[in-house]
């Protein structure tokens, strides 16, 4: 009780009327002086403004009540956010139906905008800049990195807002404020599951098998989600306290994009190699590459470090493996040499990426929870 004016809640009937009585004393005809004899032991006539604070404080704990907005211990606080579980999974449904209500086509846009957002980068990246070379099934490799990646941006810049545009149901109901930017990350895998069956067809007819493989990308997604959740709790408190944050993260999710390997194979970078080891392990990369090794198998047996390394076999890829996607006026080379690429040096070994996910997404939700947590009292004062 560090404010005289911080609004109690009463453990019963009891403590209200104590209360009211306390209050009534004090404050009657704007006085401050006590002016019911014997309902409050007191050694003064005059009660100051920091007297005051003191007794309230003093009758509040005496009586059991306690401050409205005190934010709860983190144990408690996630036992509220796991009870209110079924409400932002039944907002989050609400939110994505309403979404293209308005819209001709309804739901369908769920679909259509992460295809276009493909199709536009194919066209751009692969038939006109031919970034496709050496990557095999470039179109499948280009599409499953957009749709995962557009799943972490997505998540990102929605719960960055979403404290601001929440702010008239903050100020009305008491609950724990992280179930809004948790229900926004639920919002968008909604959404992502919905792309993942047309990533599905897509892979299919594209002429990747259907394996068993197929499987990891369930924990591999599960992954990114938590690791997205954390960091929607951390950009959420952000968002809320710096107005134009969530001016600047658009600029930032576009940059992140650029250097987290959805458009090219961070393998066949000519830099440096420790920059090299330092994309493959950012996030939004790693997450990228599991999902590809799940569902492609073209990715799985060119990566590089999956065979025993030859020093001339990747010389070969090098040298003709660039070229063997080249589909526009000049001689096709055989597609074989693309998969040389799993002949040569891998910067991080490939069985590793899992641990590291596991890291991210662990780090992510444990800082972005308590730094979240910490500032519960504050959300809704804007």
């Amino acid at each position: 009780m560090s404010d005289s004016k911080t609004p109690l809640r009463d453990e019963g009937a009891s403590g209200r009327r104590a209360y009211g009585r306390l209050t009534a004393s004090l404050r009657a005809h704007g006085t401050g002086r006590v002016i019911s004899p014997g309902q409050l032991a007191m050694d003064v006539d005059v009660i100051t403004p920091d007297m005051e604070g003191l007794v309230l404080a003093e009758y509040a704990l005496e009586h059991g009540l306690r401050p409205s907005a005190e934010r709860p211990a983190a144990w408690n606080y996630i036992l509220q956010l796991w009870q209110r579980r079924h409400f932002m999974i039944a907002f989050a449904t609400a939110r994505n139906i309403a979404m293209y209500t308005e819209a001709k086509l309804g739901q369908l846009w769920q679909i259509l905008t992460p295809i276009l957002n493909a199709g536009v980068y194919f066209l751009i990246f692969g038939l006109l800049l031919h970034i496709d070379r050496g990557i095999p099934n470039y179109l499948a490799f280009l599409v499953t990195g957009v749709f995962v990646f557009n799943f972490t941006q997505r998540a990102f810049i929605s719960t960055s807002r979403v404290i601001v545009d929440s702010l008239p149901l903050i100020r009305a109901l008491q609950f724990p404020r992280a179930s809004l930017p948790l229900a926004y990350v639920i919002i968008e895998l909604q959404q992502m599951l919905l792309s993942m069956v047309v990533l599905a067809i897509i892979v299919l007819c594209t002429g990747e098998p259907l394996t068993w493989y197929w499987l990891l990308a369930i924990p591999a997604l599960l992954l990114q989600t938590i690791f997205n959740a954390g960091v929607g709790l951390f950009v959420g408190r952000l968002g809320s306290q710096v107005n134009d944050f969530s001016q600047l993260l658009p600029f930032l999710m576009r940059t992140w994009l650029y250097v987290s390997g959805v458009l090219y194979s961070i393998s066949t970078l000519s830099i440096s190699p420790k920059l090299v080891v330092a994309l493959e392990l950012n996030p939004a990369a790693l997450y990228i590459t599991l999902i590809r090794n799940a569902v492609l198998q073209s990715q799985r047996l060119s990566q590089p470090g999956s065979k025993p390394y030859s020093k001339a076999l990747c010389h070969v890829w090098n040298t003709l493996g660039h070229e063997a996607g080249d589909r526009i006026g000049h001689t096709i080379v055989s597609a074989k040499y693309q998969y040389y690429s799993a002949y040569c040096h891998a910067a991080v070994n490939p069985d590793h990426y899992w641990y590291y996910a596991t890291g991210w997404a662990v780090l992510a939700i444990v800082a972005g929870f308590f730094f979240f947590w910490r500032a519960e009292t504050r959300y809704g004062r804007g």
